[in-house]
């Protein structure tokens, strides 16, 4: 069974991100990129599936600029076998909207025939939460998202999730689209010599016209900005003080 990994190229997690000055957007300029750390939980999952013998090959995918192929090249690092980059912009400022990347995705699902479709529950760039939803809508599979343990089991997947009161365990028929968050695994770090090794794995290349899918933006960003300056604190010495002061903002 082949497991297919999508991966996003995205402002790497310890970098703060600043607002360009006109608020049209995040500025990229100079900035550290890396994998989406959702992504990379997807790619270790994938990868200690095939160790356990339950699947036998992973590929690796990204759609957006022709600068993710660094990205690609970690996954590959990281133990996966192949990878196909879809390179559907050459600003790295556009970002591809999720339904333009499900149906990419799907066009790759239909040519690649995967069992499995791993990925990260969101990007930490847009938080949109929505490609690996419509992903699975497009193909008609099931679907387990917020994943923070996997089983496979034959032609059913066992998927707990994270939900808003704990956990709840799921079985769904494969093949799957499956979404995972952050208690899922701890990603590996890749060797010198796997890294080495990844240079000549094979990556393809490709556009969205090579799937017939149309990335044209549906969104128009209007205004970009950074959160409000929180205001500082009050120093009370008293309980009826601060009864006093929480009464005066409307508190109690």
């Amino acid at each position: 069974m082949k497991v297919l990994v999508p991966v996003k190229r995205v402002i790497d997690y310890n970098v703060k991100v600043r607002v360009k000055a006109d608020g049209s957007g995040v500025d990229l300029a100079n900035v550290k990129m890396s994998m989406n750390p959702f992504d990379e939980i997807a790619v270790e999952e994938a990868i200690r599936l095939r160790e356990a013998g339950k699947v036998e090959e992973v590929i690796a995918v990204s759609i957006g600029v022709k600068q993710a192929q660094e990205t690609l090249r970690t996954a590959l690092a990281m133990g996966a076998d192949r990878a196909i980059l879809v390179v559907a912009a050459d600003d790295v400022h556009t970002d591809i909207e999720p339904l333009a990347v499900a149906k990419i995705l799907k066009a790759i699902v239909d040519e690649e025939q995967p069992g499995l479709v791993l990925c990260g529950k969101q990007a930490i760039d847009n938080d949109m939460n929505a490609t690996g939803q419509m992903l699975a809508a497009l193909l008609g599979w099931s679907q387990a998202t917020f994943a923070s343990e996997v089983g496979i089991d034959g032609d059913h997947a066992t998927v707990t999730r994270e939900v808003d009161g704990g956990l709840q365990t799921i079985k769904v028929k494969m093949p799957t689209v499956v979404t995972v968050d952050l208690r899922l695994n701890e990603p590996r770090y890749a060797s010198l010599p796997n890294i080495m090794k990844a240079k000549k794995k094979p990556l393809d290349e490709k556009t969205p016209a090579d799937y017939g899918v149309d990335v044209s933006p549906r969104l128009t960003v209007v205004k970009t900005s950074e959160p409000a300056t929180r205001s500082a604190g009050i120093i009370v010495k008293s309980v009826d003080e601060l009864v006093a002061k929480l009464k005066e903002a409307g508190a109690v």
